[in-house]
This record gives structure tokens, C-alpha cells and sequence, in this order.
């Protein structure tokens, strides 16, 4: 479904695409490092357009978003094409190849979600990269705000602040990957540069609910050293940014061992020193639950689907507010 992109300049005949940090100069007929945006007779056109490769009802932790209208669901698209080359991409089958598609028109995408039911607060755009699915997201999240619906982008960060500060006050919750905190990493793994994605993470915040996740790769990005700067850094925007560890398993081009459990606990404990909220994921429920940053009270169980926060969301014991988006959708239980 070609749609006109937004955000592009024309060169002679090429098209300079000022969509993210890569500017991608493309000749005619051809597309930039994204795979999605195409010169045609001058004009940069989308051909994902309404293109989606796959919807889904998730619990919201799923994205993963802990603090934002926890137990909550979210009707979840995606389409294909990204604007890394991450050589452990969790989901390169669309990411990096073409799959099959069906076309899902931006009002259908929104009438879909409102008759979803199950605790539906919107929708998010996830799956591949969405920041590449830009003028489609755009379209969708205004007719979604109409409905009342919340948006939610899981995205890599790697925007141009132009195209993600118009976009941002139709968003209300951004999960951002972090995939490493440091430069090499970025350039050597994913073909990017970690401070355009830090960039889009000091913006995101300052406009909606951001939530961090960084994939921990042994001997790539695992060190000690590396996860204090890390938290220090979001600490430095707000210390109550949740932060999820999430464990690396062999995939796409990357075949090392799986993360040993050790190591993201290690990180666990070292970025609780700097954040009031600090997650684990891929670790058998391991590291899931929400505690008061004060007095270390379990707030919210995610195993048991138990919430033991007041009704006004202070801890039961100390009445530490709990820095929660929205109301929390799972059962009171008594401490």
C-alpha cells in the first residue's frame, strides 16, 4: 500500500530520507537501509503503509511496560522492516525479511481495538521497528485519541528529534531499547549510534511515560561498569524510569550462550542502587514484582496477579506514592 513519507528532501534525482539519524541517500528505485522507503520518480514513498504482519491482544507487561496501567491488555500491530541490524534480533523474521502481510487500514486498526474488550486501553505498535512504519502510526494514534484509546510505541530510539517531536503528543508510553551503553556496541552490533537513541530517551520523557529495556549479551554489554552508567544516566532524567534486564537466547546471527542467570541479577543489584524500579525478563518470573523504592514492601505480584497498593497507589506500609500511569488492573489483596 504506497503512501507518500513523510519527512524527505530531494537531491537531483535521488531523495534524502530525514526520517532517523541515518539519512539514508537513495537512488531511484531503490530504498534506504530500512527496506520500506522507496525513491519513486523523485517522490519517497512507504511501502508499508497499512501493511501489518501480525496483531495480537497482550497483556501490557508483555511490551514490557510495568508501570503503565498494569494488568491491563493492549491490542498489539507490527509490520516489517527495520532501521538496525541487530545481530541478535528477537524477531528478524519480520524485522529483516519480507513476510506476508495483511492490509489493515488505519480506522480498521482503531475499530479492531476498541472491540477487543478484556481491559483494552489501545494500541501499540510493536513486533518490528515502528519508528519505519512512521506516517501509518501517525495516521492510526490520531483517530486511536479520538476513540479515547492509548498509544504505545516499543521502539529502538533511533529517530530524528524532528519527526519524534511531532509524533510524541500523540503518544503515551514509549518502551525504549537501550541495547547497549556503549558506542562500539552500536556500530559494530546494530549498525547505530547510542547517542541519537539516548537523545530520544530525554525527549521521550519529557512528553509521556518511558520505560528503558536493555538485553544483556554476555561479554558484549554485561560488564559491571557498563549497567552503573547505564542506570546512573536514567537516574540523571528520573530516577523512577522502570529499567528491564532482559536475558539474551541464541538468535538470527548470534549464536553465544544464553545469559547466565547470575549476570542479570548482578545487574539487578547494581542498578537498584540508582533507579527506584528494576526489572528482569526471559528468567522464569524471576524479578517481575514492583517494590517500594522506601520501605521494600511488595506492591504489585505479578505472578499471583496481586496489588497490594492503596486505592490512592501509596505503599500500604510507608505511603511511598508508586510511581504508576493509570489506574492498575488487578485484583486488592491485603498485605
Amino acid at each position: 500500500m504506497l503512501h507518500e513519507a513523510l519527512y524527505y528532501t530531494r537531491q537531483d534525482h535521488n531523495v534524502r530520507c530525514d526520517l532517523c539519524p541515518k539519512t539514508c541517500l537513495i537512488p531511484p528505485d531503490k530504498t534506504g537501509f530500512c527496506r520500506v522507503r522507496r525513491n519513486r520518480d523523485g517522490k519517497l514513498m512507504t511501502e508499508n503503509y497499512g501493511a501489518c504482519s501480525s496483531w495480537a491482544l497482550d497483556p501490557i507487561e508483555k511490551k514490557p511496560l510495568y508501570h503503565f496501567y498494569p494488568g491491563s491488555h493492549i491490542f498489539s500491530i507490527g509490520t516489517w522492516g527495520c532501521n538496525f541490524a541487530c545481530q541478535f534480533c528477537q524477531n528478524w523474521q519480520i524485522a529483516q525479511k519480507s513476510p506476508p502481510t495483511e492490509e489493515l487500514a488505519p480506522g480498521e486498526a482503531v475499530a479492531m481495538a476498541v472491540r477487543a474488550g478484556r481491559n483494552n486501553i489501545g494500541i501499540a505498535y510493536t513486533y518490528s521497528e515502528p519508528s519505519v512504519w512512521y506516517e501509518y502510526i501517525r495516521d492510526t494514534a490520531l483517530l486511536a485519541r479520538q476513540e479515547q484509546l492509548k498509544n504505545v510505541m516499543i521502539t529502538n530510539g533511533y529517530i530524528n528529534a524532528g519527526p519524534l517531536q511531532e509524533l510524541l503528543p500523540l503518544i503515551d508510553a514509549m518502551n525504549i531499547d537501550v541495547k547497549a551503553f556503549n558506542a562500539p556496541f552500536y556500530r559494530q552490533m546494530c549498525a547505530g549510534e547510542l547517542e541519537r537513541v539516548k537523545e530520544t530517551v530525554e525527549l521521550a520523557a519529557e512528553s509521556c511515560h518511558v520505560e528503558v529495556t536493555t538485553l544483556l549479551i554476555p561479554g558484549q554489554n554485561d560488564k559491571r561498569q557498563e549497567i552503573a552508567a547505564l542506570a546512573k544516566w536514567l537516574a540523571s532524567i528520573d530516577k523512577n524510569i522502570p529499567l528491564h534486564f532482559s536475558r539474551y537466547f541464541p538468535n538470527y546471527q548470534m549464536e553465544l550462550p544464553p545469559t547466565p542467570a547470575a549476570t542479570l541479577e548482578m545487574a539487578y543489584e547494581e542498578a537498584r542502587q540508582y533507579l527506584s524500579y528494576v526489572y528482569l525478563g526471559n528468567l522464569a518470573g524471576r524479578g517481575v514484582n514492583t517494590y517500594c523504592p522506601a520501605c521494600g514492601q511488595l506492591i504489585i505480584d505479578r505472578q499471583t496477579g496481586c496489588s497490594y497498593a492503596t486505592p490512592d497507589q501509596e505503599c500500604p506500609r510507608c505511603r511511598e506514592p508508586v510511581s504508576v500511569i493509570g489506574p492498575i488492573y488487578l485484583r486488592g489483596c491485603h498485605a
